[in-house]
């Protein structure tokens, strides 16, 4: 009942809330990318969605225009505080988590969920193993479970098994778990680049092993 059509029913109800907040943002740092570099303002990227449909997720930009494409050995992207290809307005709107505000836009449409499992570009679908592509089960979100408890600091194979923890507990005491966590973590701005240590990390929500070092 809850995943079928009151998780869908909040996700309209809280996107359309937010989305006068969410626009007055975006214009603030639109007018400020512009005076960075004068480069385009958003940054669209086809991802995975549900049932491997492939969507274009909006994003503030925040490196360089023409930026190359540097992925870490697991097949994620690289995301560090010393990445060369970062602007010096989209450092901070990284920091502050703020370059994802116009997801709410793809939470309305349909494609995203406020919680699930953070999208993968398409051609990661390659690179999944076992049960890892049962995060496709689910519509993907702004944040999740990895975001909320690892963000950045988990290596890619480790992020996609908690997905799969995700979706197979998924609960709406579960996903208000995650909205609260995720509000912390973004406040205390931890995780956000790769190798950031997350001093919580063992704080899984009744799932058993280690996390390991590594969005």
């Amino acid at each position: 009942m809850y995943q079928k059509y009151v998780k869908r029913l909040l996700d309209i109800v809280f996107s359309l809330f937010l989305l006068p907040l969410v626009a007055l943002n975006i214009l603030v740092c639109a007018i400020l990318i512009k005076i960075d570099d004068g480069g385009p303002v958003f940054y669209c990227s086809k991802r995975l969605g549900k049932k491997r449909s492939v969507f274009v997720m909006y994003k503030l930009r925040t490196m360089k225009v023409n930026a190359p494409d540097i992925r870490n050995p697991d097949g994620s992207t690289l995301s560090s505080v010393d990445d060369p290809r970062l602007t010096r307005f989209g450092k901070t709107l990284r920091m502050l988590s703020v370059d994802e505000l116009p997801q709410v836009i793809n939470v309305l449409k349909g494609d995203m969920s406020f919680i699930g499992p953070r999208p993968d570009l398409p051609d990661h679908y390659n690179y999944y193993q076992g049960q890892e592509a049962k995060k496709l089960d689910v519509l993907p979100g702004i944040s999740g479970y990895n975001q909320a408890y690892f963000r950045n600091a988990t290596q890619w194979r480790q992020r996609l098994k908690n997905d799969a923890y995700y979706v197979e507990h998924i609960s709406f005491l579960l996903d208000l778990q995650i909205m609260l966590k995720t509000i912390a973590i973004v406040l205390f701005r931890k995780g956000v680049f790769s190798g950031q240590d997350i001093t919580d990390r063992h704080e899984r929500i009744g799932q058993d092993g280690r996390s390991q070092a590594r969005e």
